[in-house]
């Protein structure tokens, strides 16, 4: 689902995962969650694809079952001509390589009981990547001025950090592989405004310095308009609408979207924009609604189209693709 003619480094078709919940004497699965119902997109070497959307809408899950680091019920995951999804424990290790994660929680993501060298430099070790001591600690070295942090803080701990700097180095252990595609998930959620702006900017610099491509998942708006080129909306598992950010924020197509945008503040005060509010609470994803999952709290969902048929995503104009019966 982009224009590019090139093959896409990433390619996820029709992922699913499902979360068993267990009850009962004999802890057998009585439900699921329906944390991922079915996303599939494109992502361009190079290329910043923006995932948003509210808490519990399967984000997260889709960037962690691209990466196997949950597995998907279904569906496939093709990275650089490979299916992820069909490799073994050796393989997927290899691949490892070439992709990688930032995770939100800075604080928690990061062993306290090891010093940030150790910790950049774990993924040098265990893929073998330099030769001697001295190579390994020139590498950390030059991992952490690439990120702005000073050699010195090799042989400090993570507790001696800001939220920003550990952040840092986070991005710098991801890095320390060089890798092909990094998913950023909700990576400045935690940080302060200020300091987003900061790591917002390491990660495009970052991007143009080493060809990097960015998954970016957050639930900002604002956030994702800044450093995604694509921008893909998401409602209870499901992807609802795919533009680019300029299309997407100027012209959304999805009532979904069209809420969240008005949401946003505008900068300039002499600009209104109308809020839309959206009745009731997102559906349990335990339970979600049938046909279009979003046809609970749509202002414009008409029966008994909406309540009975899934919409797919259709093209509404190039690059534009939109899952709603009424729009595009």
């Amino acid at each position: 689902m982009n224009d590019a003619t090139s093959s896409p480094l990433l390619r996820v078709d029709r992922l699913v995962k499902h979360f068993p919940i267990k009850g009962g004497i004999f802890g057998r699965s009585t439900e699921r969650v329906h944390a991922v119902d079915g996303v599939s997109f494109e992502l361009n070497a190079g290329e910043t694809l923006g995932v948003v959307g509210e808490s519990g809408c399967g984000k997260s899950t889709t960037g962690r079952c691209i990466l196997r680091l949950i597995e998907p019920t279904s569906g496939e995951v093709w990275f650089d001509g490979k299916n992820v999804t069909a490799l073994g424990t050796t393989e997927l290790r290899a691949m490892a390589r070439d992709m990688q994660i930032i995770f939100q929680d800075p604080y928690a993501s990061l062993n306290p009981r090891m010093t940030v060298g150790a910790i950049i430099g774990e993924a040098l070790t265990i893929h073998k990547l330099t030769n001697s001591p001295r190579e390994y600690e020139d590498r950390i070295v030059e991992l952490l001025e690439t990120v702005g942090l000073n050699a010195d803080h090799m042989r400090r701990y993570p507790h001696e950090f800001s939220g920003g700097q550990r952040q840092r180095i986070g991005i710098a252990r991801a890095l320390a592989v060089t890798p092909k595609l990094i998913v950023c998930d909700e990576a400045v959620s935690a940080l302060d405004v200020s300091i987003q702006a900061q790591v917002i900017n390491l990660l495009e610099d970052l991007q143009e310095k080493f060809n990097l491509t960015y998954l970016f998942i957050a639930h900002d708006l604002s956030v994702v308009e800044h450093i995604s080129k694509r921008v893909a909306v998401m409602y209870l598992g499901r992807i609802v609408e795919i533009a680019s950010s300029h299309d997407l924020y100027t012209h959304p197509l999805h009532p979904y979207t069209e809420a969240l945008l008005s949401a946003v503040p505008i900068p300039d005060p002499t600009v209104k924009r109308k809020r839309i509010m959206l009745q009731g609470d997102v559906p349990s994803p335990i339970n979600p609604p049938s046909g279009c999952h979003f046809h609970t709290r749509c202002p414009i969902a008409k029966k008994p189209l909406c309540n009975t048929e899934s919409p797919s995503l259709k093209q509404s104009s190039d690059g534009h693709w939109v899952a709603c019966h009424l729009r595009g």
